[in-house]
């Protein structure tokens, strides 16, 4: 019986070199300045795989509707809601194994002071007490002047330093509250800019944990 000669070529297994996007997770607490909190995921989505996470307190200033279409938005109702039995994955662990870089803009005084203390009562807190600090950590405080310059925000500033979080300092202008001065929240476009050009400038040098 006649066979078909055998032949050891194989289709050419295709390779996607390209180097996959940045991993953001972006995260509001409860300022005013979350008002801005879709607008920087905006910047963000455009550049990079972006997941959101939002305190209870700074859902009152966020706009849902206007979050980009692919980016998803986790509350601490999640965090509670997706867990049912041993085995099940923990939604804060989640979330700090997938991230590349947290951003945490706005930071309120009140997470700042929890994030100094090692508190960690909400699925925001929980992360940033989970988080693997070989990976970078923003955050982009938004405070009342007479916040920003009370003592306990020197202090809180230099623990979470030590801890290795990059921080991405307050502007001064008219604030939310009336009064002028240092506190508000920088720009979305600044806080992207700074984040993407630390990423893209570690990225070339061959730093750990960043693809």
């Amino acid at each position: 019986m006649d066979m078909e000669p055998m032949t050891s070529e194989m289709e050419p297994v295709q390779i996607n070199s390209a180097p996959r996007r940045p991993r953001i997770l972006l995260a509001a607490s409860g300022s005013v300045a979350a008002i801005k909190f879709a607008n920087l995921c905006r910047c963000f989505s455009e550049w990079a795989e972006v997941k959101a996470v939002a305190t209870k307190p700074s859902l009152h200033f966020i706009d849902k509707a206007s979050l980009p279409d692919d980016v998803i938005l986790y509350t601490d109702e999640e965090e509670w809601s997706t867990w049912k039995k041993i085995g099940d994955s923990v939604l804060h662990i989640e979330l700090r194994r997938w991230a590349d870089i947290m951003v945490i803009a706005p930071l309120s005084a009140n997470t700042l002071g929890k994030i100094a203390g090692g508190l960690c009562d909400n699925l925001l807190t929980c992360i940033v007490r989970a988080w693997d600090y070989n990976k970078p950590l923003f955050v982009a405080p938004a405070m009342n002047t007479l916040m920003w310059n009370n003592p306990f925000t020197e202090r809180h500033l230099m623990i979470i330093d030590e801890l290795g979080i990059s921080l991405i300092p307050p502007v001064s202008k008219r604030l939310a509250c009336g009064d002028y001065g240092n506190g508000a929240m920088a720009e979305p476009s600044l806080i992207f800019s700074t984040v993407r050009l630390f990423y893209e400038s570690r990225s070339q040098s061959g730093g750990s944990n960043m693809a």
